[in-house]
């Protein structure tokens, strides 16, 4: 169930911007309304009667307004999406945001008040492993977490130990380094694992033997609460509990996080993988 959050709503606010597929469109302007719906914790700013701890709707509207006149899009369902994305971003104590763009004068021959497009996006925990054994390989992934915290849409809240390992499978290669992040991110699961295979591209990573030497290998581990198993992404991590490089960084970062499938916390994981593995 997903935790109830308090509110702040601002309703109908008219922003005249250069939006649409159209050339007139982007030359001549026209009015849209905007509406925003954004979802936080009030509880202190209401206790404390505290500006400090909450989001001020002034500052939203300003942000609105300055966001869709500064940037041009030929659709609205692209504004929202990226209006969204800016404001969660500025906004560290937002959640989840929903954006309702409206626009009452869109080129259609037709009798109507407006046309719209509404979208909802928020903030997910996610947790990423790391692993490196090229080259300078705690340097790969100091740089690989340096890469993952500089978007707005990912941003890195905790960063575990990171250990000397041995490696599994084709074992003719140099001891691993190996750690892991929990992040909140703004990107959905394939999406954000578009941005992993991005940094790995980056920082030099080649795909040539499977369980091989590499400059950097990032996995998502969990993502939220999903549970995902396709031919391009399983979550939580398959082989995740298996791997006590995966499992004691995880205990440095969130040792109570119960893995779904299992109904075992990090801790419990960890415990049962010492009787039969070791670390360097």
């Amino acid at each position: 169930m997903d935790k109830i959050m308090d509110k702040i709503i601002v309703k109908d606010l008219e922003v005249y911007a250069f939006h649409g597929v159209l050339a007139e469109e982007k030359k001549l302007g026209q009015k849209f309304v905007v509406s925003l719906e954004a979802a936080l914790d009030l509880y202190k700013a209401a206790e404390n009667d505290s500006l400090e701890a909450t989001v001020n709707y002034a500052g939203l509207c300003e942000d609105a307004e300055e966001f869709l006149q500064n940037n041009t899009f030929d659709l609205i369902e692209a504004a929202a999406h990226h209006l969204a994305i800016y404001i969660l971003a500025k906004h560290t104590l937002l959640e989840k945001i929903r954006i309702y763009i409206k626009k009452p004068s869109a080129p259609i021959r037709k009798t109507f008040r407006y046309v719209a497009v509404e979208v909802e996006r928020s903030w997910t925990k996610a947790y990423i492993g790391l692993g490196s054994n090229m080259g300078d390989k705690r340097k790969n992934i100091e740089d690989a977490i340096s890469i993952l915290g500089s978007e707005n849409s990912t941003k890195v809240t905790a960063v575990s130990e990171m250990y000397v390992t041995k490696p599994l499978g084709y074992i003719q290669q140099e001891d691993f380094v190996n750690g892991a992040v929990e992040i909140r991110t703004l990107l959905p699961p394939y999406q954000l694992l578009d941005f992993l295979h991005s940094i790995e591209t980056q920082l030099k990573r080649e795909r040539t033997i499977h369980w091989g030497p590499r400059t950097i290998d990032l996995d998502i581990l969990f993502y939220g609460d999903l549970l995902i198993s396709d031919e391009k992404l399983v979550v939580p991590h398959l082989r995740m509990h298996e791997r006590l490089f995966v499992i004691k960084p995880m205990c440095d970062i969130a040792p109570y996080i119960t893995h779904p499938l299992l109904g075992k916390r990090m801790l419990e994981l960890k415990a049962e993988l010492e009787k039969t593995q070791a670390l360097l």
